[in-house]
């Protein structure tokens, strides 16, 4: 239903276009794994999975649950709040357990938070916690690397700023990409594999900055 959801309001902020690359497999319990730099960017990734035909779990900020409305379709969507920092952090990563093992596929952001920049400009993903990783090893999962780019179009900066360019996004309708790698096995040493799962989400990013003409981000 999220996913629906995202699929029809996307359009209406900016003009979404998504890629994959020739070996994508979106296969059933596959971990997606994605990069954060906006708000906005899950219901971009989300709308462009929806076109893909796969509607996964997110794991979020349990922040999210609290706001009205969208709270109840995290909820009744089954998916995943993540309580960083707290005992319950943990179960977190039981639930995404559970959900691979009945064949759903599950959103990560394995950044684990936004980035602290006021601009709207593209840069490659920051640094990977852990959880990916533990994830992957957990469940011999395959990780499918998601890159998005324009997001920041639509929101970013200071909560002022935020606001301003939801508001005016339906006017500048900023471009937007999403590009799906293919997917890879994380095995071994969980820092290794940490890296491995971010060269390969930076190298979607590249692709899906490459399509909004990027350069910058692209010779970062």
């Amino acid at each position: 239903m999220l996913s629906s959801i995202a699929d029809i309001m996307v359009p209406a902020f900016g003009r979404l276009s998504v890629t994959t690359d020739a070996d994508t497999v979106l296969a059933p319990g596959s971990i997606i794994a994605a990069n954060h730099t906006s708000l906005a960017d899950p219901a971009i990734v989300l709308a462009a999975l929806h076109r893909l035909g796969v509607e996964p779990v997110v794991m979020a900020a349990a922040g999210l649950w609290r706001v009205p409305l969208l709270g109840r379709a995290l909820a009744g969507g089954g998916h995943i709040p993540v309580f960083r920092g707290d005992a319950r952090a943990a179960a977190a990563l039981d639930a995404a357990t559970d959900a691979l093992a009945q064949g759903r596929l599950v959103l990560i952001y394995a950044e684990g938070g936004l980035p602290r920049r006021t601009d709207a400009a593209e840069a490659a993903p920051g640094t990977f916690r852990s959880g990916l990783a533990r994830l992957a090893e957990r469940t011999a999962a395959p990780v499918v690397p998601v890159g998005q780019a324009g997001a920041r179009r639509i929101t970013s900066g200071s909560v002022a700023k935020q606001l301003a360019g939801l508001a005016t996004a339906p006017l500048r309708r900023p471009d937007l990409h999403v590009h799906v790698g293919a997917p890879l096995q994380l095995i071994g040493d969980h820092q290794v594999c940490t890296t491995r799962a971010r060269t390969a989400v930076t190298g979607a990013w590249r692709t899906a900055a490459a399509h909004l003409g990027e350069s910058a981000a692209l010779a970062a």
